[in-house]
């Protein structure tokens, strides 16, 4: 398998043999200088026709939008849910290589939390975070096994952290987030348009009494 990170479902030798095609035409037509190898030329040509990464992913190399995580590209989206489950915030879209804690802190929304005192609850990927953020207790290599109280934290924990998890995978149900094909700043247009026909959707009065509003 080739990588660019991504799996391309090819061979080393065909990437190899591309490659031999591109140095000979370079050779007939003398071609300048180029920045790339033919070797590299040939992985963003198989990654273009195999994968049908667009230019734009090409040229800056995907690196960026790669998620360790969840072992793919993507934006890296932080979202807010009230007690009630329901969504009631999201973040401008970053790079998928951006780890959560880190996204959190670019946005501002740790800090907003915590300056403005509410009690928020999220997962194991938010250690460390501070402030008003409750994370569950987490093995370590020096702490291998967790105590009976620390378990009964984290169960009573993952019950009130499951409505917002609920509430995040709403989001999922809009299929044209399963697949963008744009840069972030359009991606951030379409969560933010997402998350506000989600609330009429999930309100049936809400679209009622913003026309009453406007009218």
């Amino acid at each position: 398998m080739l990588s660019y990170p991504a799996a391309i479902p090819l061979s080393n030798r065909t990437l190899a043999r591309l490659a031999e095609l591109i140095c000979s035409h370079r050779a007939e037509h003398r071609s300048r200088w180029r920045r790339l190898n033919p070797g590299q030329q040939a992985l963003l040509v198989l990654a273009h026709l195999r994968n049908g990464d667009t230019y734009t992913r090409l040229a800056t190399g995907q690196k960026p939008y790669y998620s360790g995580k969840h072992k793919r590209h993507g934006m890296n989206v932080q979202a807010l849910a009230d007690p009630a489950g329901r969504l009631v915030w999201a973040s401008p879209a970053l790079p998928g290589a951006v780890h959560d804690l880190s996204a959190a802190r670019i946005v501002g929304l740790i800090d907003a939390l915590t300056a403005n005192g509410v009690l928020t609850f999220a997962d194991k990927g938010y250690q460390g975070a501070g402030g008003t953020v409750r994370t569950p207790f987490k093995r370590h290599w020096h702490r291998p096994r967790l105590s009976r109280g620390q378990k009964d934290v984290n169960r009573a924990h993952a019950r009130i952290r499951a409505l917002g998890e609920r509430a995040i995978a709403t989001l999922k149900t809009w299929k044209v987030l399963a697949k963008l094909r744009c840069c972030p700043r359009r991606a951030t247009t379409i969560v933010q348009a997402v998350l506000v026909l989600h609330a009429v959707e999930a309100d049936p009065y809400s679209g009622l009494k913003r026309a009453q509003w406007t009218s």
